[in-house]
């Protein structure tokens, strides 16, 4: 889902996000309470004391596995609508997750946002602390991963210059027909999705986060068909030719 009113929240929530976990290490707990939604009706049977009195646990938590100065990044936002009770984000709330890191380790915050009020209604420290991945591999991986997109465009241009009839089917194909995917995540290795099919010229890629960054390309199958059905027809013309010149030289000879 998105709209000008989610963007622009999901740069405030992240805002936020930075200045209340500030605030936690600076052990700064009442700038914190401020920072909760207090007035929701989710939290209409908190109580303010017992808030505070969680809160340095949550600091140490915090600083125990990534110190006092980090650096943070948004990963992701949402909002999740099920038919499944329980599974839907609360009404008028969004999800966020934020990345926190120091030099070498990383972890990821889970909060829960009030958009009326723009302010946090629940927090939670996912996947404890994991080591920050090197990402020379993840790039390189790019590198071949930008290739697909490069030989489906140049394929869809010999199909544009043949002669070939129904030509907007052949370039669903080319663009379609990227399958299975092969997928590099920063964070857990090189993987392949069978049934997964990349139609965005064969790539997609995502850089949201540690957890986050993935390039994913498919096996440009359309592309590899056209590509060798557009040789046999340039072969069967070039046979063609050929048979009507010996042609043309015979009836010569004749006369």
């Amino acid at each position: 889902m998105t709209s000008c009113e989610f963007i622009s929240n999901s740069f405030e929530y992240r805002k936020t996000t930075e200045e209340f976990t500030e605030a936690l290490i600076k052990e700064d707990y009442d700038k914190c309470v401020d920072l909760f939604a207090l007035e929701h009706e989710m939290a209409q049977n908190i109580n303010v004391d017992t808030l505070k009195a969680g809160l340095p646990k949550i600091r140490e938590s915090i600083t125990n596995n990534f110190g006092e100065h980090l650096e943070y990044t948004l990963m992701s936002i949402e909002k999740k609508f099920s038919t499944i009770e329980g599974e839907s984000t609360p009404s008028n709330t969004t999800d966020i997750f934020v990345q926190i890191e120091n030099k070498e380790e990383f972890g990821v915050l889970k909060l829960l946002f009030d958009d009326s009020s723009q302010k946090i209604m629940n927090l939670n420290i996912l996947n404890g602390k994991e080591k920050i991945p090197n990402m020379l591999p993840f790039w390189l991986f790019g590198i071949v991963a930008i290739c697909i997109p490069v030989f489906n465009i140049y394929v869809i241009r010999l199909i544009r210059k043949s002669k070939l009839k129904g030509k907007w089917l052949k370039y669903l194909a080319v663009l379609f027909f990227n399958v299975p995917a092969i997928t590099y995540s920063a964070f857990s290795g090189i993987g392949i999705k069978f049934l997964s099919f990349q139609i965005m010229l064969g790539i997609s890629f995502s850089y949201m986060g540690y957890m986050n960054s993935i390039w994913a390309f498919g096996i440009p199958l359309g592309a590899i068909y056209w590509i060798w059905k557009l040789k046999i027809v340039d072969k069967n013309e070039m046979q063609q030719i050929e048979i009507e010149d010996d042609e043309i030289l015979d009836s010569l000879k004749n006369e």
